[in-house]
């Protein structure tokens, strides 16, 4: 590719992202009483979202049913095309009705608005033209009107799609923010993948997983070497009777072979660093994330209730996709 050629797609990339910024700006001001009033009805209803649309805005639609319900808004998409032909049935006594669309003139949305409003359930237009047909049948009106798409011949929905987005999430971080939703409750609909482990994966969970690698005080140099290279975890807790003492890691053991000539009289309690850093079993894998890297170390004692319990390395949150 030509120099010239790479610096005409980056001004093109760079002049829809602009396009797209600027049509944008006007957002904040359709923040207004109707969106109030739709957040209030939400919050109110004990029912769901129906989200419906179509072409792009169906996409969008979509979306935003998937935002809202990990939010904890109940909600479903109901696509535009499939509604007159039987998908009415989605529809609930209690729900609220969402239809998404930039014209609100599509021979689509004008049959289906009339039919929306037949049900008796409070009927919102989310539009980009507020003199539209559905605009017209609705109780409640968003409006999601801009100036200029980023197609150059202002045809491709682009900076229209974009703006029924941003208000999908504005509605969705209203009500959340509203229900006081917290991360654990986000964590209930996300239960899977590195989201979800942030969230809920704990230290004592991982350590439990691995070996508990502990040498008595007196061990000698040779059975610390041997208790580090089996765990694979690379270090050992030293442990008596009365509990934790320290923790050997393959560093010390490293340090005290570049010190030490003569090993036969050494024992863990020669070697070891008294007062190992540790962490509770309870605290979330991914704030052991941010400490270990504070603290610069590969390796970290979990106790459970004052209790050696194992340990957590780097590779096991790297595992754990939390690294």
């Amino acid at each position: 590719m030509t120099q010239t050629k790479a610096n005409l797609i980056k001004s093109y990339g760079n002049q829809a992202i602009s396009d797209e910024l600027n049509s944008l700006a006007v957002l904040p001001q359709y923040i207004d009483d109707s969106f109030c009033q739709l957040v209030e009805l939400l919050l109110d209803s004990a029912d769901r979202a129906v989200v419906t649309g179509i072409g792009k805005s169906a996409i969008i639609a979509q979306k935003m049913v998937a935002t809202m319900n990990s939010t904890g808004q109940p909600a479903v998409f109901m696509h535009a095309a499939d509604a007159i032909h039987g998908d009415l049935g989605i529809i609930q006594p209690g729900d609220v009705v969402i239809a998404i669309s930039k014209s609100g003139n599509t021979p689509e949305i004008k049959a289906l608005a009339p039919l929306l409003k037949s049900f008796g359930n409070p009927l919102v237009a989310m539009v980009g033209n507020i003199d539209s047909e559905l605009a017209a049948q609705a109780d409640i009106v968003i409006n999601t009107t801009v100036d200029k798409e980023a197609c150059p011949n202002n045809l491709a929905p682009t900076s229209s799609t974009t703006a029924q987005l941003l208000m999908g999430d504005a509605i969705a971080i209203s009500l959340l923010r509203m229900r006081n939703f917290s991360g654990s409750d986000f964590s209930k609909y996300h239960p899977g993948g590195a989201l979800g482990k942030k969230l809920y994966l704990r230290c004592g969970e991982i350590a439990a997983r691995n070996e508990k690698p502990a040498v008595s005080p007196s061990a000698s140099v040779n059975e610390v070497i041997v208790c580090i290279s089996k765990s694979r975890l690379g270090a050992a807790a030293v442990l008596d009777n009365n509990g934790l003492l320290g923790i050997i890691t393959d560093g010390d053991v490293r340090r005290m072979l570049e010190k030490h000539s003569n090993l036969q009289d050494l024992t863990a309690a020669d070697i070891m660093s008294r007062s190992p850093k540790t962490l509770d079993a309870e605290t979330l894998a991914v704030e052991a994330v941010e400490w270990m890297s504070h603290q610069k170390i590969s390796q970290i004692i979990v106790l459970s209730d004052g209790k050696y319990a194992g340990m957590v390395h780097l590779h096991d949150l790297n595992r754990e996709g939390l690294l």
